[in-house]
């Protein structure tokens, strides 16, 4: 859980110091100084606004187990964030590179109308988005208790590395591309969509919601149990010890949705999800580079002297 958090909020914290960076450093640029008073006000109100939904959240979660039917939001919430994961992770692709530049646009339209307000606003919404995404991934991993997320070492380590990160870009000691580095980032973040994705699959199998035509199509205990008690099971049964701790099944289970013993329908989707997300990336890729290339036939044919 906590290397999920770590993660998460790292990636999630980075955005939002990067947009609020450049929105400042811009206004030091063009010698409107006065303004970043008004920026960090707005990202402020935002982080609180942020714990205001955490507090809500966890509220309402309570609330469904009360009337017992909180695994069937946890449930909900494992697929709606394995999709906001992978939305999120597209998202930042496609926006990397021309950020800077949409961010500076923005605040060029604020400035000239005195737009203050606006600008509050702006960076509200901005810094919001990432803390209320957070808060809701925060819930898919530890399903439902949100307070051990942001209480452990995990979310506080990745708001520290995304504060040095972004203090190290804007001083201008970061040599490495922005695109570059959200990818590397964002492949770590799929994983872990594909892995929230796979548990809800279990999860519904295990109430018996939907059923199985292979319920356990390989069985790895006998190298890694995916917790200590099947560990402790395994070596009672057996009288030998699996290769590996059910402590380190427990941790690839957090992160990556591993299962020493998978039904055919987790490992489907489990592998349906990748082929997916090649297949997106590999369009994206064809549509910009069609869109990079001539689409005329005049464009695409040499020019010639026209003959009298």
């Amino acid at each position: 859980m906590e290397v999920q958090a770590l993660l998460i909020t790292f990636r999630e914290a980075l955005e939002a110091l990067l947009i609020v960076g450049i929105i400042t450093s811009y206004l030091k640029r063009v010698n409107h100084q006065e303004y970043t008073k008004y920026v960090w006000l707005g990202a402020g109100l935002a982080v609180l606004a942020s714990f205001g939904v955490a507090i809500l959240f966890q509220v309402v979660l309570t609330g469904f187990a009360a009337m017992g039917s909180e695994t069937y939001l946890k449930i909900g919430i494992m697929f709606v964030s394995a999709i906001l994961l992978t939305q999120m992770v597209f998202w930042m692709a496609e926006h990397s590179r021309n950020m800077k530049k949409s961010v500076e646009g923005k605040m060029d339209q604020f400035i000239t109308t005195g737009n203050v307000v606006g600008m509050v606003i702006h960076s509200f919404l901005v810094v919001l988005r990432e803390g209320v995404e957070t808060v809701f991934f925060f819930a898919a991993i530890t399903h439902g208790n949100i307070g051990a997320a942001m209480k452990g070492w995990g979310a506080v380590t990745g708001i520290a590395v995304a504060a040095i990160v972004s203090y190290l870009f804007f001083k201008g000691t970061m040599r490495i591309p922005l695109k570059t580095f959200f990818k590397v980032t964002g492949a770590f973040i799929v994983l872990i969509a594909a892995g929230l994705l796979v548990q809800g699959i279990s999860m519904l199998q295990d109430l018996n919601i939907i059923g199985s035509v292979m319920p356990h199509v390989y069985d790895l205990t006998w190298l890694l149990p995916e917790h200590p008690i099947d560990y402790e099971h395994y070596l009672r049964d057996h009288g030998v010890a699996p290769v590996f701790s059910g402590e380190v099944g427990v941790f690839l289970k957090a992160l990556f949705g591993y299962s020493s013993m998978p039904s055919i329908e987790e490992i489907i989707a489990y592998i349906g999800y990748f082929v997916v997300i090649y297949l997106l990336v590999t369009s994206r890729n064809t549509n910009k580079k069609n869109v990079e290339q001539p689409t005329t036939v005049q464009a695409l044919e040499p020019k010639t002297k026209k003959v009298m």
